[in-house]
């Protein structure tokens, strides 16, 4: 680590960058100094070390500064009078150049944009993954500040490289990379790895990083890739993963924060200097979903459900749109009208904002969630925007499948509400890809998409109804029932999605009224590759990174040639490829990679539900309800992690306060 030799402030590069900053793209993204960013001594601590992160969201830094995650961290973590954390983000192409030639001082290292010091100075480089398509960014970002691919690699003078987000459930593809990765909820677990490398510091730091990994492994709550062994059998299956010392613990825990309402962040919201894809405030109104979707990782990983309370979110809100001058306000969660006291925070906001410039917004709802007096609280000031729903599947069997217990009677009608109460726009999201599906399931959409605009049309009497269409590829995610699917392969999904637009368009009286957005197969295979993988995709991503890759997540920049020849190349002589990886279905006694990384989910109840989807699909009448109203269904998690589902409702009101 940094802390092993020189504790000195390491020099600002912003006077080497500076020069270079009209030379590149969007130069104001690098430069720093938001409204609400912090920027503390590099020796703040009262008494004592000073530990020091550098957190990372791996992608461009109109992505990254509106992600929630490393929002809260940096707050929560520079509340400490003794820690100083932070930001950087992925830099584009054009700055990768630019830092790589460097000037006469050799190459510009990667910095952060509060006070532009070198990533490589801080004790932890912290990185949230909400994609798996961010990893390449990674080896980008630890190329550029010095620090060694290889965690084998490393020295007492870099940082802990640290892994977070939901793509680090399974964080086996980068183990490779990082040095530990924590599962689940970050505020508290950042603030006791924080004391254990403090209590570290402060002895001396004996035994160097390795010591300072194994006191975060020994606690249970830390992955540390390097102290666990994997065994592949002779047909390239893992035979087990096993600690390769004493006192490690051969699974890990995810990390569950209960009490939300103590933990109202972010309290102070950047704002961006540049034009950013979320230009709003938002509140996380609860965390967790026991809806139950098959296909939905978020929702299988973040249980239970927890609420905060209707006067938490009134005290967020007020205080963000004053903080940050934001005029929207997005109210967040998996299922945002699933909140006990939705109607009330829903009309208690609209009383205090009605007159303001202050604009409330939820976003995707669920057809069985949504009600028109909802909808209109929401528009009360005047901005209107189209309604956005989330079917999934287009014919009633799949939706069975996946458990989106939605029939197409309750589309047409929660849409006709909407219609004929104004709204001119309804988007609609689905799948393709999902275990089971057919080409008729898949063309079923654009029959639903019809009948919507048809029933657009009756209810308000009018023709400029417009319905668009939005289909993503299924991937197959680590802990959920779905991680034993086979993943559909490209050319087959696209042929689909070929067949439906056609389908679509060819109709005269509709065609021109439904929009169809849909993204090809390529990246989706990609996905499902880093998604399951296990520790030998690593090679895939380094050759794919030193082959150029970089930004995969974003079209202009992915190329799935690129990743096939890279696939051939890191796999060769290991016996499997990568359809071994994506287009293969597994069995219930494969090892799998993150069976080792415990989400609290029961492995039989998963596989219960995985064959209740099976049967679903043969015309079993199979639902699983959500666990917030009926009882238990021995998921495994609120036993397993000690945790309760906590919602209200609390009886209270919001108070109409006026906002200065």
């Amino acid at each position: 680590m940094s802390a092993g030799l020189d504790h000195r402030a390491p020099e600002s590069v912003f006077a080497r960058l500076e020069p270079r900053l009209p030379g590149v793209s969007k130069p104001i993204q690098y430069v720093g100094g938001e409204l609400n960013s912090t920027v503390k001594d590099w020796d703040c601590a009262p008494e004592g070390p000073t530990v020091r992160w550098a957190l990372m969201y791996p992608d461009a830094y109109e992505v990254g500064l509106p992600n929630q995650g490393v929002a809260i961290l940096y707050e929560v973590l520079n509340e400490r009078d003794w820690i100083v954390a932070e930001r950087t983000y992925a830099v584009w192409p054009d700055m990768e150049q630019v830092m790589r030639t460097g000037d006469a001082q050799g190459p510009i290292p990667q910095f952060t944009v509060d006070s532009h010091r070198p990533v490589r100075a801080f004790d932890v480089f912290g990185l949230s993954f909400s994609t798996e398509l961010g990893y390449t960014n990674m080896l980008t970002a630890l190329d550029l500040a010095g620090i060694p691919l290889h965690a084998v690699d490393r020295t007492d003078e870099d940082p802990i490289v640290l892994a977070g987000g939901h793509a680090a459930f399974n964080p086996e593809p980068v183990a490779d990379f990082l040095d530990a990765a924590v599962l689940g909820d970050g505020e508290e677990i950042v603030l006791a790895i924080s004391e254990v490398i403090r209590e570290w510091r402060a002895e001396g730091e004996p035994g160097g990083r390795d010591e300072v990994l194994r006191r975060l492994a020994a606690s249970g709550g830390v992955y540390v890739p390097k102290f666990y062994d994997v065994a592949y059998a002779d047909d390239g299956a893992i035979e087990g993963v096993v600690p390769n010392r004493p006192g490690v613990p051969a699974r890990v825990t995810k990390h569950t924060l209960m009490d939300l309402d103590a933990w109202p962040y972010p309290a102070k919201p950047l704002v961006p200097l540049a034009e950013t894809v979320h230009e709003r405030f938002s509140v996380e109104i609860f965390r967790g979903c026991t809806r139950g979707c098959r296909f939905c990782q978020a929702g299988m990983i973040t249980r239970p459900v927890r609420e905060r309370s209707i006067e938490t979110i009134g005290n967020m809100v007020e205080n963000g749109i004053r903080k940050s001058g934001f005029e929207e306000v997005g109210l967040l969660s998996l299922s945002s009208a699933d909140h006990t006291e939705i109607g009330d925070i829903a009309s208690g906001l609209a009383d205090r904002y009605e007159g303001s410039n202050v604009s409330l917004s939820l976003p995707s709802t669920r057809v069985d969630a949504f009600n028109i007096t909802l909808a209109n609280e929401f528009s009360r000031n005047g901005r209107r925007s189209g309604l956005t729903f989330a079917p999934e599947g287009g014919s009633e069997r799949m939706r069975k499948v996946i458990n989106k217990m939605v029939t197409e009677e309750d589309l047409i009608r929660t849409v006709a509400t909407a219609y004929s109460h104004g709204w001119r726009q309804v988007k609609l999201y689905f799948m393709c890809g999902l275990p089971t599906e057919t080409d008729d399931d898949v063309l079923a959409i654009a029959d639903l998409a019809k009948k919507v605009i048809a029933k657009g049309r009756e209810v308000s009497g009018r023709n400029d109804i417009r319905c668009t269409v939005s289909i993503g590829g299924f991937v197959p995610k680590p802990h959920t029932p779905f991680q034993w699917a086979a993943q559909l392969d490209h050319e087959t999904t696209d042929e689909r999605l070929r067949k439906l637009r056609d389908t679509v368009r060819e109709d005269k009286r509709f065609g021109r009224a439904i929009g169809f957005r849909y993204h090809d197969g390529k990246p989706g295979i990609i996905e499902g590759l880093l998604s399951r993988g296990d520790r030998r995709v690593g090679r895939i991503i380094e050759e794919v990174w030193r082959d150029g890759g970089r930004f995969d997540g974003w079209s202009e920049h992915f190329s799935y040639d690129r990743w096939m020849e890279a696939a051939g190349r890191g796999l060769a002589g290991t016996g499997i490829d990568l359809d071994w990886f994506t287009t293969r279905e597994r069995e219930y006694d494969e090892v799998l990679p993150w069976d080792h990384l415990d989400s609290g989910l029961d492995k039989d109840w998963l596989w219960a539900d995985w064959e209740d989807a099976l049967a679903a699909a043969d015309g079993a009448d199979i639902e699983v309800e959500d666990c917030r109203w009926t009882p238990c269904y021995d998921c495994g998690v609120c036993p397993e992690m000690n945790t309760e589902i906590q919602i209200g409702p609390t009886g209270r009101k919001l108070l109409p306060l006026s906002v200065v």
